[in-house]
């Protein structure tokens, strides 16, 4: 265990979410009162490149792809899943504790949503969805709604902030790879 690591996947599997608006990724506006984020990128052209980042989606790439290391009790595919990442090295490691709110699998869109649980240094929500646009666009949206929730985070304020807009460009960066990878 990291200095900044206190859980356990067992431990998380009934653990409260930190924030009331669980499943508000899905709706169309996000919740009023946290800072809101909306990113849509084409990471690729074609039903072959949509099967390879809506498969990457679900297995956690665009979080091992950002720098986190991933252990999970399920696949993101599963609603309930818990996913325990870790940012930073050894033993000052951090663990970011989430669990898989909702999913869709749909024949055009794939994805999920996976909201915080204690420990967690943000509270809220974000959500990672690839679509097969009419045309043959592969796009790549992630929505994501949080309040800093820990005193380091809320230390860190703008810091905190820059970080998660880092690991969004890098999951999108990442998505976009393993789409064109065939």
């Amino acid at each position: 265990m990291g200095l900044l690591r206190r859980v356990t996947l067992p431990q998380l599997v009934d653990a409260p979410f930190t924030y009331p608006e669980v499943g508000a990724t899905q709706d169309a506006t996000l919740p009023a009162g946290h800072h809101h984020v909306e990113r849509s990128a084409v990471v690729g052209s074609g039903r072959a490149e949509f099967e390879r980042a809506a498969a990457a989606v679900f297995d956690w790439a665009a979080q091992r792809g950002a720098g986190l290391r991933v252990r999970a009790d399920g696949p993101a595919s599963t609603p309930g899943t818990v996913v325990l990442m870790t940012a930073g090295f050894g033993r000052l490691g951090m663990d970011i504790p989430c669990r898989v709110v909702w999913v869709v699998d749909e024949p055009r869109r794939r994805g999920f949503g996976y909201g915080t649980l204690p420990g967690h240094p943000e509270s809220g929500e974000e959500s990672f969805v690839v679509t097969l646009e009419p045309a043959g666009d592969v796009v790549y949206t992630l929505r994501a709604f949080s309040r800093l929730a820990t005193p380091l985070s809320r230390l860190g304020g703008p810091v905190s902030r820059r970080v998660q807009g880092l690991a969004l460009d890098r999951y999108v960066t990442t998505i976009r790879r393993a789409a064109r990878a065939g």
